[in-house]
């Protein structure tokens, strides 16, 4: 209903109002910070990349005046955006870092990278936990709906009907044989394990997250889902690491169910 009601209007219009209307659409500028890597990409009003993604390996030892630095300098071919969406890899409450576990812990403690983004890129910028805007991008807006990310650490997402709920730093919670979920499934774990028992591992944590949550649907992100081998249950798949970018746009507009469903058609022509 809402989809017609939508193509309707815009047929409607004449000429001069629906270009109007395409001039004042916001560009976000999507930023993915992750442990290994830093990624970009301007998108349009419905997640679309409107631009290549760019991306650069994240600095060693990377304190927060040398992570505005590269960021910035990540992003000056990308031009156009109204808005700056900011995923982080630790805790964020109202744009400041609470925890930063692979990026150095004291340093980053307490950090506005909200302001510090804001000032100098001289745009609006909101800055959330990483797996909670790949939540965002990958939900679909109904029931109980839980993401995970695993990748150099792992991330975690809850949503109801849509909406996030307090973000939970599932990672450094004990799970199996005195080791933390992160321990257990982190990109350290993998290469030290080997796929075929890291794969049990995911397999032991899906059903741990099914029990703790009562997910309605499960989804799995990150660089290492590609790793998984297992014939996944039909309430958990696999979606797109890009998500963790196309997310971003939902830090600026209210999602309703069925809104994921641009990313849906782009997988299923992948």
């Amino acid at each position: 209903m809402k989809a017609k009601t939508t193509t309707s209007k815009v047929v409607a219009l004449p000429p001069v109002r629906k270009a109007k209307r395409l001039s004042t659409e916001q560009k976000t500028l999507a930023i993915d910070i992750g442990g290994t890597g830093l990624k970009a990409s301007v998108l349009d009003q419905e997640g679309e990349m409107l631009t290549e993604r760019v991306r650069v390996e994240t600095p060693l030892e990377c304190p927060p005046a040398l992570m505005v630095e590269t960021l910035a300098k990540l992003v000056a071919p990308l031009v156009g955006y109204d808005r700056v969406s900011v995923g982080f890899p630790g805790v964020v409450r109202r744009g400041k870092i609470m925890t930063a576990h692979n990026l150095g812990q004291k340093q980053w403690k307490g950090f506005d990278l909200d302001l510090a983004l804001t000032q100098k890129l001289g745009k609006p910028v909101r800055v959330l936990n990483d797996a909670d805007i790949q939540g965002l991008g990958a939900i679909s807006g109904r029931g109980v709906e839980m993401v995970i990310t695993l990748g150099t650490g792992l991330g975690s997402s809850l949503a109801e009907d849509g909406r996030l709920s307090t973000h939970l730093e599932l990672a450094h919670h004990p799970f199996r044989k005195g080791e933390t979920y992160e321990e257990q499934l982190g990109n350290a774990a993998l290469e030290e394990a080997g796929k075929k028992s890291w794969n049990r591992r995911v397999e032991h944590a899906i059903e741990a997250l099914r029990i703790l949550t009562n997910f309605d649907h499960l989804y799995i992100g990150g660089g290492n889902a590609k790793a998984i081998r297992f014939e996944l249950p039909r309430d958990v798949s696999v979606v797109s690491n890009e998500l963790g970018m196309r997310g971003g746009i939902w830090l600026w507009r209210e999602r309703s169910p069925g809104s994921t469903d641009i990313f849906r058609r782009a997988e299923l022509l992948a």
